[in-house]
């Protein structure tokens, strides 16, 4: 009987093991990029939909939810393909050497296993939720494993990449509620990403100067220089182009009040580029988001205010 007991106590704590290992590489706190899904579901109430039509309401808001849901199940079977991928860079970086495959509690079979038994119904879930949804979600499987296999490895090209899966999530919540699609939604979300992405890679060569490329290979062609002078640029546009946003489009209120979150997303760009360039935080920026009392307000304001405006004066 002790021996049995012994076997199970021990059954438990592997199994324990293996699922807190899992979880842990699935990186719940990146979840966080997923809700640009929302955001179509934003900019389009009181023009696409009614506030006060209760059953459209609850239709496309459960859309939007499962749309989140099935973009955190498929992002985080990238994940752990990628840390497949990365088991052996991952295991001199002084911080991922910690992720469970790169330290050896969890296996690249048992991360590939997981992976697809993520993938399948995260896949299937978005088909289930309209046949456009599904392709788009294809797509983002497509591109972020072309970018964990071959596209990270290329300068500029691995930043425009990540920038591309932001705006993907962006159209797949347009698709998920049935939206007309926003140019200018999408144009200031690939820029953000791309200051975003800038930012990961400027941490990463000011990090580990001359080894950087031990990490990635595309960081031997990186220099500070140029990422300043790429970030201030995508920093800029950004800055230009929701500017242009809030003044030109048509589906705007009139009164032009959208302009008081200008100085919002001007902070907000200016704050994150201070961390980055001054405390070198920009490596994660899930982490820097969700730690930085200054950006999490920000962004909670602006979204409350872009709220308000939509609904009452549109």
């Amino acid at each position: 009987m002790n021996k049995q007991k012994q076997y199970k106590n021990s059954l438990n704590r592997q199994i324990s093991g293996l699922v807190t290992a899992i979880l842990v590489t699935m990186r719940p706190k990146q979840w966080s990029k997923n809700f640009l899904v929302f955001f179509a579901l934003l900019f389009s109430v009181q023009e696409s939909w009614d506030i006060t039509m209760w059953s459209t309401v609850d239709s496309m808001l459960a859309n939007s939810i499962i749309a989140f849901i099935a973009f955190s199940i498929i992002s985080s079977s990238v994940y752990l393909i990628n840390d497949v991928l990365d088991y052996e860079k991952d295991s001199i970086h002084p911080v991922k050497s910690m992720r469970p495959i790169a330290s050896g509690k969890l296996s690249k079979s048992a991360s590939l296993i997981a992976a697809t038994l993520l993938l399948v119904p995260g896949l299937a879930l978005s088909f289930m939720l309209n046949s456009n949804f599904g392709w788009i979600a294809v797509g983002y499987v497509f591109l972020m494993t072309s970018y964990s296999i071959s596209l990270k490895n290329f300068v500029l090209i691995d930043c425009f990449a990540i920038s591309a899966g932001f705006v993907l999530r962006a159209i797949a919540g347009a698709t998920a509620v049935d939206v007309p699609i926003s140019l200018w939604l999408y144009l200031c979300t690939g820029l953000g990403a791309l200051v975003i992405a800038l930012g990961k890679r400027r941490s990463e060569l000011a990090t580990f100067g001359e080894t950087a490329q031990l990490q990635r290979n595309s960081l031997k062609a990186y220099s500070i220089k140029l990422i300043d002078s790429a970030s201030i640029l995508a920093i800029i546009s950004t800055i230009v182009v929701y500017v242009t946003y809030t003044f030109t489009a048509s589906n705007l209120p009139n009164n032009y009040l959208m302009a008081l979150t200008i100085p919002m997303v001007i902070y907000g760009l200016l704050r994150y580029g201070y961390l980055v360039h001054f405390k070198n935080l920009g490596e994660s920026p899930e982490d820097l988001l969700l730690s930085d009392k200054h950006l999490l307000g920000t962004v909670a304001i602006w979204i409350a205010v872009t709220a308000l405006i939509l609904v009452i004066f549109r």
